[in-house]
């Protein structure tokens, strides 16, 4: 794989990524109590969103902008619901020294061309496309045009969909993509979370996949690191009790701080995928059985069943070689009984 975002290697460790959205409720005290607060639940990144209403969408109000079909923001327009939730450009230099500070990657979604210069002044590490921009070709050209690593959720694209964002970076000879499997419902219901595509991700287009997750629980996370997920992305709210578009499906800190230690274990324990020989095993291997004499042998005398046995402990000769010596082999020297059996001791 061979992508780094900032000092983080995600061949080495998968990244869990904070994401502010629109839990900053506009107040930058909030947004950056909230950057503390992740960085203590053990996040490795904080991911922001870099928009206006005016980059995002137009003010206009008629039934092909008026939200409807059962989302939380039903009866909203899109351009009332983005001025509730972005988030000042002006707060994004404070919150990048802050983040620094703090030990956190920071990065962002762009939305448009003007947020990617934006962002390049402020030299990120890398840039995420969010699920509703898959289609935006041209963006993420341009995005993956800063030779910067490029994470693309795929909350509402098909097959064909990811094949030309990819190829889209591919072009510009951006080859350092990183898929999100997202499903782009609000909260996402357990059984729409579709993390069983991961490996098959991977395997069609040759890059690492992570997991932008709107479920409300941690499970999603863990499962999907399970299945070789090498970025969670998940919303993270101060408090559950701040009236913001995505508190529904964001962790509060002690929840994340959960999510982090259960995705990290997760990871930990999933390995390398070698059958190297660990300390640990070859510590354990002197439990495993061996041939041991278990009755005092004369010089001369006959192995039998009567006195080598195949017990524990794991000192003696392995147990493949009873046949070969038990009935067909005698004792070099005399031997006490409890005396591992080894092939210096066998004429």
């Amino acid at each position: 794989m061979g992508i780094k975002i900032g000092n983080f290697d995600l061949d080495k460790d998968i990244m869990v990524v904070a994401e502010l959205s629109a839990n900053h409720k506009q107040s930058l005290e909030i947004a950056k109590e909230t950057l503390y607060a992740m960085k203590e639940a053990g996040a490795d990144a904080v991911k922001l969103q870099t928009y206006t209403p005016d980059t995002i969408t137009a003010p206009f109000d008629n039934e092909y902008f008026r939200i409807k079909g059962g989302t939380l923001w039903d009866g909203k327009t899109l351009y009332e619901l983005y001025e509730e939730a972005y988030m000042p450009w002006e707060w994004h230099f404070e919150l990048k020294e802050l983040a620094e500070k703090l030990g956190l990657i920071f990065f962002s979604t762009p939305f448009d061309k003007s947020a990617v210069d934006f962002l390049e002044e402020l030299n990120v590490p890398a840039y995420k496309v969010a699920s509703f921009e898959i289609t935006d070709i041209p963006l993420i050209e341009y995005i993956a045009s800063k030779g910067k690593p490029v994470i693309i959720s795929t909350g509402i694209a098909t097959l064909a969909d990811i094949e030309e964002a990819i190829n889209a970076c591919k072009r510009v000879g951006n080859n350092q993509i990183i898929l999100l499997k997202c499903t782009s419902a609000y909260p996402t219901p357990i059984e729409e979370a579709n993390i069983g595509v991961i490996p098959s991700l991977r395997k069609i287009f040759g890059v690492p996949v992570g997991l932008s997750d709107h479920t409300k629980g941690i499970e999603v996370p863990v499962a999907a690191t399970a299945l070789g997920a090498v970025m969670i992305e998940k919303h993270f709210i101060l408090d559950r009790k701040l009236n913001t578009p995505d508190r529904d499906f964001s962790l509060t800190p002690d929840e994340f701080a959960q999510m982090v230690k259960a995705v990290k274990n997760t990871r930990r324990a999933l390995g390398d995928g070698s059958y190297k020989v660990t300390e640990g095993m070859k510590k354990g291997r002197q439990f495993a059985r061996s041939l041991f004499v278990v009755k005092d042998v004369k010089k001369g005398e006959l192995f039998t069943e009567d006195n080598v046995r195949s017990i524990r402990p794991g000192y003696g000769l392995h147990p493949k070689y009873y046949k070969d010596i038990v009935g067909k082999k005698r004792a070099r020297k005399d031997i006490k009984a409890g005396t591992p059996l080894s092939w210096d001791l066998i004429d």
